[in-house]
C-alpha cells in the first residue's frame, strides 16, 4: 500500500512516499538532522523508524543499524523498512508478509522500498528518476513519486502523500503533506512549488527573525 524513497543531498535527507491510505507521511517519514533517514511502512510500526536512527545516531552504520533493528523487532516479517546513513549506499528489508508484490532497490546516497505494487519495477523507477533530476533534493524526490505512478505506482489508486527534508537545523525545512485526494502527488508537486521559494526565510526567521523577511501579518509563523 505504500511506495518510498529515501535520499541524501549533501548534508540534507529526505523521503518522499506516496499510499492508498491516508496520512502516509505521518507514519512512514522518519528523518534526524546530521544522522540520516528512515521509513518504515507494509502494516507499519512508526516505532522501528525511531529505532533505526537511534542506531544509526550510536554507531553510524545504515546496514548494521537495519541488522539490529531486524533482529530484535516483535512481529518483523510484516515490516518493510529503508534507512541511509550520512554516506554509502541505502539498506532495505521486506519481511515474509509484506503484501502483494513488493521490491526495493538501492544506490549510493538513495534508497526505494514498496509493496502493493503495480510491478517490481517500481522502486528502480524511483531511483532513475531521481538519478536523472537537477535541482533542489525536494524537487528531485518529488519527480521520483512523479516517475513512480507514471510506471504504474501500486495496484490501485494513491490518495496520500508527502516530503519530508533535513538539512542543519533542528527542525524540518521543508515538511509537506496531502492526507487525502484523488490526485495527491500532483498536489504535493504543487504545494511545493509554493513552499521552496519561502523555505529559507522560513530558516532564517527561527535562526534570526530580525534579519528574516516576514510574509503575511507581522508575528505570523
Amino acid at each position: 500500500m505504500t511506495f518510498s524513497l529515501v535520499a541524501r543531498d549533501g548534508g540534507r535527507f529526505g523521503i518522499v512516499t506516496s499510499s492508498s491510505s491516508p496520512a502516509v507521511a505521518a507514519r512512514v517519514a522518519h528523518l534526524r538532522p546530521g544522522v540520516g533517514a528512515a521509513s518504515s511502512q507494509n502494516v507499519t510500526d512508526p516505532r522501528l523508524g525511531a529505532k533505526l536512527l537511534d542506531r544509526l545516531a550510536e554507531h553510524g552504520d545504515a546496514e548494521r543499524a537495519l541488522s539490529e533493528v531486524t533482529g530484535s523487532a516483535e512481529h518483523i516479517a510484516y515490516r518493510q523498512l529503508t534507512v541511509l546513513g550520512r554516506t554509502g549506499p541505502g539498506f532495505a528489508y521486506s519481511g515474509a508478509k509484506t503484501l502483494g508484490t513488493h521490491a526495493t532497490a538501492t544506490a549510493d546516497g538513495a534508497v526505494a522500498a514498496g509493496n502493493m505494487l503495480a510491478g517490481t519495477h517500481i522502486p528502480q523507477a524511483m531511483l532513475d528518476a531521481f538519478a536523472a533530476t537537477s535541482g533542489e533534493l525536494e524537487q528531485r524526490l518529488v519527480a521520483a513519486l512523479h516517475a513512480a505512478v507514471a510506471a504504474g505506482g501500486e495496484e490501485g489508486p494513491v490518495r496520500s502523500a508527502g516530503l519530508v527534508v533535513v538539512a542543519d537545523v533542528g527542525w524540518p525545512v521543508t515538511d509537506l503533506r496531502v492526507d487525502w485526494d484523488d490526485n495527491p502527488v500532483d498536489r504535493l508537486a504543487d504545494l511545493l512549488a509554493v513552499w521552496l521559494p519561502q523555505r529559507d526565510d522560513y530558516v532564517r526567521r527561527g535562526l534570526d527573525p530580525a534579519a528574516a523577511p516576514s510574509y503575511g501579518v507581522p508575528g505570523d509563523l
